[in-house]
C-alpha cells in the first residue's frame, strides 16, 4: 500500500496557498549542478502586509516542520501549527502588526516541490531529486518574496534548519532583510552533527522497502525512517530528561529480561513512528543532506571571512543544554558577527528542542529583536 499521509497534490489544502515558479521557462539551477524546470511553493500567511510592504516578517520552519507555524490541526494539517503561541494578535509575532509569511521548504513534503513531486514526466522524482542546499532554499523564498511584494522583510525568524536559512538570508541578501533571529544553529555543519545525520540517512536507505529512492506506489520506507528518527530525537533531548522522566523503568509490567522493553526504548519507538506517519522518508534524507552541506563560509573565504562581512542585525539564541547545536556555536557567531550583540540564552531541560517548548523564552528574544 502506498504512503497516504504526507501531503500531495488533489489533497485538502486546508491554508496553503501555492505559486509555481520557472523562471520564464528557464527552470530553477541548483548550487551543486541539479536543475528543476520548476518549484511550487506552498505557504502561509497571517495578518496583512501594509502598503508600503514593510511589516512583513518571514518565519522558517526546522527539518520535519512545514508551513503551518500557527493554527489548529484539522483538514489538510495533521498537527497544530508547531509555534502557535508566538504568531497571533498581541503574541511575540504579533499579527495586528505584522504581515507573517511561512514556507514550506524546498525538498519538503508538505506542498513544496519535493521528491515525492511529480517530475515534468507525471512521476515522483524519487531518486532523481536532485541535491539541495540551505542557499538552493533560500534562493527559492526569494522568489516567493518576489510574488508577495516584499522587496524587504522587517525580520527573518528561524530555529535549527530555519535558522540556517536565516542565517543565508542576512549573509546572501542584506538588502532584503532588515533584521535575523538565528536560533540553536551554528555557522556551519560540524563533525558531530553530519555523523549523526548521515546516521539516519543510512538507517532510511537500509530498509528494504527504500527501492533506491523509488518506493512511491508500493510499501514506504516507515521502519527506516521511524529508527532516523528516534537517532534524531536521542541527539534532540538530553540525558538529564531522560534519566528524569525515564530512568531504567521499564515500560510496563513485563520484566526487560523477558521480553519487555525499558520506558526509554518505547518512547524513542513511538516518537519514530509517529514521525513516519506523517513525513516522506525521501524528504527526511534530502534535508538531513541539506543540513549537512550548510557552511557559510564555502565560496566566501571560510566561516571567519564571512561572518565578519555580515552587516544585518542578527539577534542569537541558543538552549544551554542543547548537545546537538552547543551553545559554542553560538557564540562563534554572535563573536564574529559585528552587530549580533551577546546570545540569548534559553533554559529548558528539554535539549535543542527547547526552542520548540520553551515558547515564552523564545517570544521574548523576538519581541526584543523585533523591537529595535
Amino acid at each position: 500500500m502506498s504512503d497516504p499521509t504526507f501531503w500531495r497534490v488533489g489533497d485538502e489544502p486546508g491554508r496553503r496557498q501555492f505559486v509555481t515558479l520557472d523562471h520564464g521557462g528557464r527552470g530553477v539551477d541548483l548550487e551543486g549542478g541539479g536543475h528543476l524546470a520548476s518549484v511550487t511553493i506552498a505557504y502561509e500567511t497571517w495578518g496583512e502586509l501594509d502598503a508600503r510592504a514593510s511589516n512583513a516578517v518571514l518565519v522558517l520552519h526546522a527539518l520535519t516542520g512545514d508551513s503551518h507555524v500557527a493554527g489548529p490541526a484539522g483538514p489538510g494539517h495533521p498537527t497544530p501549527g508547531w509555534w502557535d503561541g508566538l504568531v497571533g494578535p498581541g503574541r511575540a509575532l504579533d499579527t495586528d502588526r505584522y504581515f507573517v509569511v511561512c514556507p514550506n521548504v524546498l525538498g519538503g513534503c508538505q506542498g513544496t516541490t519535493g521528491p515525492s513531486s511529480l517530475a515534468p514526466d507525471d512521476r515522483p522524482y524519487g531518486s532523481r531529486f536532485p541535491v539541495v542546499t540551505i542557499r538552493d532554499q533560500v534562493a527559492v523564498e526569494t522568489a516567493l518574496a518576489d510574488h508577495l511584494g516584499v522587496a524587504r522583510f522587517a525580520a527573518v525568524v528561524g530555529g535549527s534548519m530555519g535558522a540556517m536559512r536565516a542565517l543565508e538570508w542576512a549573509l546572501g541578501y542584506p538588502e532584503r532583510v532588515a533584521r535575523a533571529v538565528v536560533l540553536a544553529a551554528g555557522a556551519a555543519g560540524t563533525a558531530d552533527q553530519i555523523a549523526l545525520c548521515s546516521l539516519q540517512v543510512r538507517a532510511i536507505q537500509a530498509d528494504p522497502y527504500y527501492a533506491g529512492g523509488d518506493y512511491y506506489g508500493g510499501p514506504p520506507p516507515r521502519g527506516g525512517l521511524a529508527i532516523a528518527r528516534g537517532i534524531g530525537q536521542f541527539s534532540y533531548r538530553t540525558w538529564t530528561e531522560f534519566e528524569e522522566r525515564f530512568g531504567r523503568e521499564p515500560q510496563d509490567d513485563r520484566a526487560v529480561l523477558d521480553g519487555g522493553r525499558y520506558a526509554i526504548e518505547s518512547y524513542l519507538r513511538y516518537q519514530g513512528e509517529k514521525l513516519a506517519a506523517r513525513f516522506d522518508a525521501n524528504s527526511y534524507v534530502v534535508l538531513s543532506e541539506a543540513m549537512n552541506h550548510h557552511d557559510v563560509g564555502r565560496g566566501r573565504g571560510g566561516v571567519v571571512a564571512a561572518l565578519k562581512r555580515v552587516r544585518v542585525p542578527l539577534t542569537v539564541g541558543g538552549i544551554a543544554s542543547d548537545r546537538l547545536y552547543p551553545r559554542e556555536l553560538q557564540e562563534e557567531l554572535a563573536r564574529l558577527v559585528a552587530r549580533a550583540g551577546p546570545v540569548r540564552l534559553i533554559t529548558s531541560p528539554a535539549g535543542h528542542d527547547g526552542f520548540l517548548i520553551e515558547l515564552d523564552q523564545v517570544g521574548a528574544i523576538i519581541t526584543e529583536a523585533l523591537a529595535v
